[in-house]
């Protein structure tokens, strides 16, 4: 019997692409920086729409855009800088500011930071907090997925090697050429980018159409936590070490910084689904608005027993404050 032996090549993507947008003599713009940009502009888009939506002015939507930018991007450099070389960044301080442009943004200290700057948003404008919290986790999810497309632009952060069809040749990647070639690896980006979509997905699903963050307040903000950290957690078995220090511990520095967001989503959860559903306040009738005694007497009886929850007196309190003359 003839024998046609089979030679089959694992498939693989080659992946050349240039992370420089365009370069004017020495200075360039670089995907991975637009991608934080975009970020940024469809985070304060998103709370120009939820304000709007929720009947608070516009210049609660404007502020939120100079504390959340300034916070994330503090944070993130901060974060990366302590989380990942602390030694280094230490002894020589100015490096924080004269090398953010060799790059270094830490996801978890831009969490940290966003968490700070919405605190003093909240407080600014009289919001409760857990109602800054609650929101800003839509357009996290969508800006995580962003973000980690500039990591592939920068072909950074990336998995170890894997015979799969779909797995990345990183060929401008100094890492990969010096301890992978030729062998393809997993594009963690892709997997954490998609898997933040569906994450900014299901929020907006229970925003938009169960309207979950005005009934359930802290529900939204848990979930998006558990969406966005469990992912990292879970992906960090199959990335690479991004510093030397992380070889060989049983759990990365990604994964111990993840595990405090994942229990602060799950008691987020908790808390809202046990606090009381807070039920939306029934507009008045033409009758009953006219009607001074409206709510007294027989109608004043049948509610006398315990308060309810609602709407109208859970929303901001910058909802109700009346203007003093």
């Amino acid at each position: 019997m003839l024998q046609i032996p089979l030679l089959i090549q694992p498939l693989s993507i080659v992946w050349d692409f240039d992370p420089v947008l365009f370069r004017i003599g020495t200075f360039d713009i670089r995907y991975y920086g637009l991608m934080w940009a975009l970020a940024i502009l469809i985070g304060a888009k998103f709370f120009d729409n939820f304000c709007k939506r929720e009947g608070l002015p516009s210049k609660v939507s404007e502020s939120i855009f100079v504390y959340g930018t300034i916070a994330t991007i503090l944070g993130a450099r901060l974060g990366h800088c302590l989380f990942y070389d602390p030694v280094g960044y230490l002894s020589q301080p100015w490096t924080i500011i004269t090398g953010f442009r060799d790059g270094g943004m830490a996801s978890h200290g831009a969490a940290i930071g966003l968490l700070i700057g919405l605190w003093l948003f909240s407080r600014k404008n009289r919001l409760p907090y857990v109602w800054s919290l609650d929101r800003i986790m839509i357009p996290v999810g969508i800006g995580g997925a962003i973000v980690r497309l500039g990591n592939l632009f920068n072909s950074e952060i990336f998995g170890h090697e894997t015979s799969l069809p779909w797995g990345f040749e990183f060929v401008r990647s100094h890492k990969w050429v010096t301890e992978y070639a030729p062998a393809a690896v997993h594009p963690t980006q892709i997997y954490e980018a998609i898997c933040y979509v569906v994450t900014f997905v299901i929020l907006c699903w229970l925003y938009y159409r169960r309207d979950l963050a005005r009934r359930r307040p802290g529900v939204l903000f848990g979930i998006g936590l558990i969406g966005v950290f469990l992912t990292r957690f879970f992906l960090e078995f199959i990335k690479t070490e991004q510093e030397d220090f992380e070889i060989g511990w049983a759990l990365d520095m990604g994964q111990w910084l993840s595990i405090p967001f994942i229990v602060l989503g799950i008691y987020m959860i908790w808390r809202g689904m046990r606090n009381p559903e807070v039920v939306a306040a029934a507009p008045k009738s033409a009758a009953a608005a006219s009607d001074p005694n409206a709510g007294h007497g027989a109608g004043n009886t049948a509610g006398s027993g315990a308060p309810k929850t609602t709407a109208a007196n859970s929303a901001p309190k910058s909802f109700h404050k009346k203007r003093r003359k």
